[in-house]
């Protein structure tokens, strides 16, 4: 063997670990950070769902004059149960098809802005909306 050729395999030695090394981190630390953007996605879709459902329900069976306050902390409180921090009554819409009595139908929806991981100031956000419909219950007291 020529002497040339042992120094030239010396200094390729370990070249693989730190080249192998190098392209992990550049295709680790984007594919992590689209992981937990979608996880975060998910969980306000998730969210906005169970809020716009629980909403709903308070709207269709609670007492007239709770049921809007009620509505906004179940939405709140749906949002919190995933980690994000909503303002209920600001994220909420209830509307009657009619004059909300007994036995009509109700729509809510709910919208809000899910922000994005690790951005500075929140500056980046995705809108999420969900709505649902529900009856009133027909044997709940006219107001």
């Amino acid at each position: 063997m020529d002497a040339r050729t042992d120094d030239a395999a010396d200094r390729e030695r370990g070249s693989a670990v730190v080249e192998f090394l190098g392209g992990a981190v550049v295709l680790l630390v984007p594919l992590v950070y689209l992981v937990l953007t979608l996880a975060q996605l998910q969980a306000g879709t998730f969210a906005a769902q169970a809020a716009a459902r629980d909403a709903g329900r308070l709207v269709a069976t609670a007492d007239p004059e709770q049921a809007g306050d009620l509505a906004a902390s179940a939405v709140t409180l749906a949002f919190a149960d995933h980690g994000l921090q909503v303002d209920g009554a600001a994220a909420l819409a209830v509307a009657c098809e009619t004059t909300c009595e007994p036995g009509e139908r109700v729509h809510v929806s709910v919208d809000v802005d899910v922000p994005l991981p690790y951005v500075p100031g929140g500056g980046i956000t995705v809108p999420v909306h969900a709505e649902t419909w529900t009856t009133i219950d027909p044997f709940r007291d006219r107001p």
